[in-house]
């Protein structure tokens, strides 16, 4: 078994209406009445002139003009029924507006009583010490950290931020140092020394994670040696 409906309710207003509505299709059903009455004495008339039953078409026609009297006043009678049924209509309409009004204003005090200004200066208020509060303990937290944990906090970010982006961390690459004096090697040795020197720069170049060793003593002593 489904669930009873709600059935809207019927008020007086709408009793009235629905009286007035009867009452103007019942004078539209006598208006259609008198018009077949209307045209059946216009027949009867045309039949007894036709007949040569003068003053029975004069009957017929009497009779005709009666009916059109009841007519027009009819005519008058509907223009008034419906004049009223729209007036009272518009009415319910405007009344139904003005309770959406009112429920509208009852509806805003209520929320106008939550947001009044001394609430909303204290919103406010709240609103710059929790940001005040929280700017100190973010200086205190700045403050607390020494120079070589900040250069490490940063670095960590860098490479974070690398990781988000993916992009590969690349680091300039350390050639060795130019010596400035010169080797003590033979003449005849040093083309030799030259070789062996650009060859470890040029590996060294290749690799970007490990740094460049110079030649160490037991190399020199090789290439001083060759």
């Amino acid at each position: 078994m489904g669930g009873s409906q709600s059935v809207p309710k019927i008020t007086k207003q709408d009793r009235a209406v629905l009286d007035l509505k009867l009452q103007r299709d019942k004078v539209r059903q006598y208006q259609k009445k008198i018009q077949a009455v209307l045209d059946r004495e216009h027949e009867i008339a045309k039949q007894q002139l036709a007949a040569g039953r003068k003053d029975r078409a004069l009957i017929a026609l009497r009779k005709r003009k009666y009916q059109e009297s009841l007519l027009v006043k009819t005519d008058g009678q509907l223009e008034n029924l419906e004049k009223l049924v729209s007036t009272i209509e518009f009415s319910l309409v405007e009344v139904s507006v003005l309770h959406g009004l009112q429920q509208g204003n009852e509806v805003l005090k209520e929320i106008h009583k939550e947001l009044n200004i001394e609430n909303v200066e204290r919103i406010m208020e709240e609103t710059a010490e929790a940001r005040e509060y929280q700017r100190e303990i973010d200086e205190m937290l700045a403050g607390s950290l020494s120079l070589e944990d900040e250069e490490a906090v940063q670095a960590e970010l860098h490479e974070l931020q690398l990781e988000t982006l993916g992009v590969a961390d690349e680091r300039p690459i350390s050639l060795p140092s130019v010596p400035t004096e010169e080797p003590t090697v033979p003449a005849e040795g040093m083309t030799l020394y030259i070789v062996v020197w650009i060859s470890l720069i040029i590996k060294s170049s290749t690799i970007s994670t490990e740094e460049p060793v110079a030649p160490s003593q037991e190399q020199e002593r090789v290439l001083v040696a060759a």
